[in-house]
């Protein structure tokens, strides 16, 4: 019979089924007879941790606005119109108007104050650690609780960098909230670029010191941790690709390196992880055909770090459209064949596995126009089973390894060293056949296209434009001719919500 893996299986993670988790979802300021409640066993740091991740997967972030449809909209991923569409926030934030108050600052708002009580929750955790901690008699265990504690911290407030921040190098300036607190109510400390990012760092070397003497994906394959009949390991410390372990805390350290432009560092820790190995076998390797045969279309056999979420297809399908052949202009999200064919363009689409696997052509709108669909979040119910679905579908993804690969190229100062990366990464899309890079500008143009293609409604492209300081964004695209979009700096920097103490003026240059 299979474990009764409490707290870390992903049953639990997805099902909400420990009250004390949802309990730990509404973060009090009167902390101090919760903390002696809730941490009081090693089970109540457990339900916290949980907890934590749970509300990272809720729709108002990663679950959906962070991943999907807001931050989406505001890269112009989607087709909208004024006229033509119910889905008011993804139109204002697409247009970049955030002094829309009803709409683009009431979603951001929202996202704002989510990342912040996922903060809040990882600094209750950090805190109770170093007070309440000797109730976890196993010091790994506690010290890797610690350490995802702080990556999660380190991920959020990276995010909020990302979208509230300056552009890096750019001529905007701006301070913002780097929370060490435990309440939503108490007054973080505000910080400019690079002090924020000295913050940044810190909580991910922390993470990384806790992890990499106590995170058993040191000493154990990711393979072995997601058997959940393995008694290699405490039941708690199984299923790590749903947590912030070790390696996914380098990936986020990477992917901050790149964000503030040292492309050195980053492609450094990105070669780091791609060579990494247990036992002489890669650590973690791309996603290639066999998920995308087993109808696995997020790629889970290459995140490093992924969210559980038991009913993404069940609400993501009302506005993705999945695979359905009705399209509703007003609420659904999908793109015009136009745009479809210019995202793919030069690419050899006759084998690649993300084109013919992660798109629906069929859909049509009540007009009789064909709308191209997202199927990432979509799978056949009954061609799976239970844990087929729960390991392989299942998922919000957050860090994987096509982005490491993608860092590790765009940060390589050698040719030949970025075309062996980009062969590996071709080989895992099933176009190996196709050419090699002429020139290390190839590489560096080839970069928005991709992040464009490869992380469609995973919520990556707008921080893309923003950190090469793209000038014009691909459109909407509803004729083959349309031209590209023009993007200013100010469209970058999300101003912060109008209920925040804000220092902060867009318009103060250099």
């Amino acid at each position: 019979m299979k474990k009764q893996v409490l707290l870390i299986s992903l049953v639990t993670m997805t099902l909400f089924g420990l009250s004390s988790c949802n309990d730990w979802l509404d973060v009090r300021p009167e902390t101090e007879q919760k903390d002696e409640d809730q941490f009081a066993t090693s089970q109540g740091f457990y339900d916290a941790l949980v907890g934590a991740y749970m509300e990272m997967a809720s729709r108002d972030i990663y679950g959906e606005r962070l991943t999907m449809t807001n931050i989406e909209s505001l890269a112009h991923q989607w087709l909208f119109t004024e006229t033509g569409t119910s889905r008011y926030e993804d139109y204002y934030l697409m247009e970049h108007e955030y002094d829309n108050v009803a709409y683009a600052q009431a979603a951001v708002k929202t996202i704002y104050a989510k990342l912040f009580n996922v903060i809040a929750q990882a600094n209750m955790i950090i805190k109770n650690i170093d007070e309440r901690g000797d109730v976890i008699l196993n010091p790994a265990i506690r010290y890797t609780i610690q350490g995802e504690a702080y990556a999660m911290r380190a991920y959020c407030q990276l995010d909020v960098l990302r979208l509230f921040g300056e552009v890096p190098g750019g001529t905007t300036h701006t301070e913002l909230p780097y929370s060490e607190t435990t309440g939503i109510d108490q007054m973080p400390s505000y910080y400019d670029f690079d002090a924020y990012v000295e913050k940044l760092k810190a909580d991910i070397e922390k993470a990384k010191e806790l992890l990499i003497e106590n995170d058993p994906v040191m000493t154990h394959s990711f393979e072995e941790l997601n058997d959940s009949y393995s008694a290699i390991v405490d039941d708690n410390m199984l299923y790590r690709q749903s947590r912030l372990n070790y390696w996914a805390v380098r990936a986020l350290e990477a992917r901050m390196y790149l964000y503030i432009g040292d492309k050195a560092q980053a492609a450094e820790i990105a070669r780091e992880i791609i060579n990494a190995t247990i036992d002489g076998a890669p650590v973690m390797t791309l996603s290639g055909s066999e998920d995308f045969n087993q109808g696995y279309k997020l790629c889970p056999s290459e995140c490093l770090f992924y969210l559980s979420k038991w009913d993404v297809m069940d609400y993501s399908r009302d506005f993705l459209v999945g695979g359905s052949t009705t399209f509703s202009n007003l609420t659904s999200l999908g793109i015009t064949p136009q745009k479809f064919n210019a995202m793919y363009s030069g690419q050899n689409t006759t084998t690649h596995n993300r084109y013919k696997n992660c798109w629906n052509d069929k859909a049509v709108d009540q007009y009789g126009q064909t709308t191209i669909v997202t199927t990432k979040y979509y799978w056949d119910d009954d061609e799976m089973t239970e844990d087929q679905k729960m390991f392989g579908c299942q998922i919000i993804p957050m860090l994987r390894m096509s982005e490491v690969y993608l860092i590790a190229m765009e940060g390589s100062t050698s040719l030949a060293e970025a075309n062996d990366l980009y062969y590996d990464y071709r080989l895992a899309h099933e176009v190996p056949t196709d050419p090699d890079f002429t020139s290390l500008h190839e590489v560096a143009d080839y970069m928005i296209p991709e992040y464009r293609r490869e992380f469609f409604a995973e919520g990556q492209l707008f921080y893309t434009y923003k950190r090469l300081k793209a000038t014009s964004i691909m459109g909407n695209m509803q004729s083959a001719s349309e031209q590209p979009v023009s993007i200013e700096e100010e469209d970058y920097v999300i101003p912060l919500p109008t209920t925040e103490y804000n220092p902060n003026d867009i318009n103060k240059t250099e």
